[in-house]
């Protein structure tokens, strides 16, 4: 049952206190992975998903930044690049740490775990620290259109889109032969090129050495990072009200920054990246353009646009959402972001048309279901053979779907996923947290 399969992979992935992403290929705590990975975990563990992210945010910043990576200690540092060395910063917590973000889905997650298991003790430990990481955006990355700015395409989440092939074109790259560790694990025709490694690491080092302030040859706003944010603040909303607060700021910033995101970053039926420092508006066929469809005040005409564009450009009546409009010259079915289908972005769409376009979500759960049914939990699959790439056993694509499953009521998903768990060996209703989970 695939039920019980997602379940192994998150028990087999699962650290202490969180969940790697993949055991051989990322064996740290990834930010938004983490995120999504609470939210399938809420399904059969919701103890193991409080502590995912209480986990995440014990290695918060005092200025509020979540960051990508949090190191384990007990990884070696040529495990992974780059690591903890290479961005030389520790947590107040004293955890090693990345000095840049993800997209803050963090929110929506918390909320998510909460609805599985309502638990406002748990919302009122995270309500502040969600709060500070809302704040560091709009005070460290807000830009004049009043939206916020990445600072490297690993902060998009989608890192070698064909978005980003314009503004990195103008970074310098690095000194070549970067140590690069995913070649070991993934063929080199799914994975980004040395070259764009090089600039990566070029853009990483430069943004360390200001003392991660100053952005620098990348600056750019993208719609997946600024609807993450939004659609945050939405949820901090109920997440206020749950807790006895005033929701009302929380309800006027997501409709700022949606309406500033139509202002600046929409057109032509999709929303685009625009360059701050050229203020070129970066058009692309990027399926991030989709994501704002989770933003809940978005125009009902907008909303229609998208949902066009989804059908026509990016063929969802398959099932399975490229992240890279196929027909275009940049597309590629398997290498990493320009192209392939990844169950965290298919999520996204899926969960912003739910409530609109039943009809497509359901086919979208569908597809999503099918490709973890035929290739199994891979990071990401072609999307028209569904044929996995990729690392194998990845943990949102078993989280994620798990949720789709319970909301859908497919593959016929038990009650008593918890004593499956514990069939496998979890621990997940264990009180053996790891060592920089939020007091």
């Amino acid at each position: 049952m695939i039920a019980r399969e997602a379940v192994r992979v998150l028990v087999a992935n699962w650290d202490g206190s969180y969940t790697v992403p993949s055991r051989r290929l990322y064996p740290h705590q990834w930010s938004w992975d983490s995120a999504f990975i609470a939210i399938g975990n809420a399904r059969w563990s919701p103890r193991r998903a409080r502590s995912e992210l209480l986990s995440l945010f014990g290695a918060q910043w005092r200025d509020g930044r979540v960051p990508h990576i949090v190191f384990n200690p007990s990884v070696p540092d040529s495990a992974y690049f780059p690591g903890p060395e290479f961005w030389d910063v520790r947590a107040p917590s004293g955890s090693a740490t990345s000095g840049i973000v993800q997209p803050p889905v963090h929110a929506i997650a918390a909320w998510q775990v909460h609805l599985a298991e309502p638990d406002t003790t748990f919302l009122r430990r995270l309500y502040p620290r969600l709060v500070a990481q809302q704040h560091f955006l709009r005070t460290a990355r807000r830009s004049a259109d009043g939206l916020m700015a990445i600072v490297h395409p690993w902060e998009s989440g989608m890192d070698n889109s064909p978005a980003w092939d314009i503004p990195l074109a103008a970074v310098a790259p690095g000194p070549a032969g970067v140590a690069r560790r995913d070649l070991t694990h993934v063929s080199p025709d799914e994975r980004p090129t040395d070259r764009d490694y090089e600039r990566y690491a070029a853009l990483a080092r430069a943004y360390r050495d200001t003392g991660y302030r100053r952005a620098g040859a990348f600056a750019v706003e993208d719609p997946l990072f600024n609807a993450a944010y939004g659609a945050s603040e939405s949820a901090l909303a109920k997440i206020a009200a749950a807790c006895g607060l005033d929701p009302a700021p929380h309800h006027a910033e997501a409709a700022r920054v949606t309406a500033a995101m139509v202002e600046h970053l929409y057109d032509d039926g999709l929303f685009h990246s625009r360059d701050i420092d050229s203020g070129i508006l970066l058009r692309s066929h990027s399926a991030a353009g989709l994501v704002p469809l989770i933003l809940p005040d978005l125009p009902r005409e907008i909303v229609n646009a998208l949902t066009g564009t989804a059908l026509d450009r990016f063929e969802i009546k398959r099932g399975l959402l490229p992240s890279f409009a196929p027909g275009t010259p940049e597309f590629d079915p398997v290498r990493y972001w320009r192209g392939p289908s990844w169950i965290n972005l298919t999520w996204l769409v899926w969960h912003g048309l739910r409530h609109r376009r039943p009809d497509l979500a359901e086919l979208l759960a569908e597809g999503m279901i099918r490709a973890v049914s035929t290739a199994g939990f891979r990071e990401y699959f072609d999307p028209f053979t569904a044929e996995g790439h990729g690392c194998g056993d990845f943990s949102w694509s078993a989280a994620l779907v798990l949720d789709i499953l319970a909301q859908h009521g497919l593959d016929g998903v038990p009650t008593s996923l918890s004593q499956v768990g514990e069939e496998l060996g979890s621990l997940a209703e264990s009180d053996d947290v790891g060592h920089h989970v939020l007091a």
